[in-house]
């Protein structure tokens, strides 16, 4: 019988097979069939420590023996007041509203309600948004908005909202980055905020830009008052080499959105965090001021208790210094086949490595290209989980992966690379 799911980003008509997950741990997960596979992309980027981390899960257990869902307007519980609390201690001191909701692409949506909120609030409306070429926010309408136009969204488009692009800062054009945001930030109409995605660029292609671009683009937005938002969704909790990429810029931004290793990977959740400036320009005794966004599981109790242990996994153990020793691992790895004739650009940043492959042509092909789905049979039928971004391969294991996996996933690549060299 045909399975009646619908499952995301996949073409049904193309007959893939689809595994039958039973089991995880650390960094593999168990299938039906008996296999064990090697989660080499942490479950599309949300899985840190490994999967069902004991005290993650203890953590869970424990709240849901005590408290399900409650009501959050106008309510609250002791796991969402200690998890904000903890929040705000650990992540830039000007950042400090919390504001829970349930995924990336809500946390963006949040962020952009905030922006335009705020200045309609303080009686100096603004409107446009601003973006970064090849962004990819997420799949609301308003994250599609702010995203990069194209096959992901093409069937969509009535329904987006126009925003100014600032082009993506290539190596040696990086001025024409800072001068287009400059100018798109100022004029008679001046922009409300600039979303970005800090330092590395993910479903646009692990696309990687140097802190300093980072740095001047909060520069420019500060000068004229532009609200800078920081997507940290992908980015944060490690993954760039550092809790937040933002740090490794002396970033801090108006709005941050956080979430997939907020809470380990293990439950959905996510939180937008905002300056005094725009809780105030929300906080009224005018009720038609008020903040007006929610969702039915806003704060989820047993959500935001896996996120507190989350942040006692941060505070009790060696996180970073396990970060920067499987980047270390990672950039061994990528060096071994840096100079193969069928990959481009090869690259690390943090935990993440990644290059693009080249086709028969001599160059890259694109998203749609066949490249990728043939890099993600190979390995599927080798153990090893990849999910290439078109051309673009990316390797984003969680941080507890051991030598052994790590040597699977590059030889699965090296294999497959081999085979179309000599095809």
């Amino acid at each position: 019988m045909t399975s009646p799911v619908w499952h995301p980003f996949t073409q049904h008509g193309l007959g893939a097979p689809i595994p039958m997950v039973v089991r995880t741990d650390g960094a593999a997960l168990h299938t039906a069939d008996g296999r064990r596979v090697v989660d080499a992309i942490s479950s599309w980027w949300v899985t840190t420590h490994g999967h069902r981390h004991p005290r993650i899960m203890a953590a869970i257990a424990d709240q849901a023996a005590r408290m399900d869902q409650i009501i959050f307007a106008g309510w609250t519980h002791e796991p969402a007041e200690v998890l904000a609390a903890r929040l705000v201690a650990i992540l830039p001191p000007a950042l400090t509203r919390v504001f829970y909701s349930d995924s990336g692409s809500t946390a963006v949506e949040v962020a952009l309600k905030m922006a335009l909120g705020y200045w309609t609030n303080i009686g100096m409306p603004r409107h446009r948004i601003l973006m970064l070429e090849h962004s990819y926010h997420g799949d609301t309408i308003g994250t599609m908005s702010v995203g990069a136009r194209g096959v992901f969204n093409r069937a969509y488009a009535p329904l987006l909202f126009d925003v100014g692009l600032v082009p993506f800062p290539e190596p040696g054009r990086e001025q024409v980055t800072l001068d287009t945001l400059d100018a798109l930030c100022g004029g008679g109409d001046p922009a409300a905020a600039f979303i970005v995605e800090p330092l590395i660029l993910g479903a646009g292609g692990m696309k990687v830009y140097p802190p300093a671009i980072l740095a001047e683009m909060r520069a420019i937005c500060a000068r004229h008052g532009t609200l800078f938002i920081a997507d940290e969704v992908m980015t944060g909790w490690g993954r760039t080499g550092t809790l937040l990429a933002c740090e490794q810029a002396d970033v801090v931004p108006d709005i941050l959105c956080l979430s997939k290793g907020l809470t380990g990977g293990a439950i959905p959740l996510a939180v937008t965090l905002a300056t005094d400036a725009l809780f105030d320009a929300h906080w009224s005794t005018d009720r038609a001021t008020m903040f007006f966004h929610s969702s039915s599981y806003t704060a989820n109790p047993i959500a935001c208790a896996a996120a507190v242990a989350n942040l006692d996994i941060w505070h009790d153990e060696p996180v970073l210094a396990r970060v920067t020793d499987l980047g270390r691992r990672q950039q061994a790895r990528l060096d071994r086949i840096a100079a193969h004739p069928a990959i481009a650009n090869p690259r690390r940043l943090g935990t993440i490595a990644a290059f693009e492959l080249i086709d028969r042509g001599g160059r890259p092909d694109g998203y749609l290209s066949a490249i990728g789905p043939a890099l993600m049979a190979h390995a599927g039928a080798r153990d090893i989980l990849l999910r290439p971004l078109g051309d673009s391969v990316y390797i984003m294991p969680p941080y507890c992966i051991d030598d052994a996996d790590l040597d699977a996933i590059y030889a699965a690549v090296a294999d497959f690379l081999d085979a179309r060299a000599i095809a």
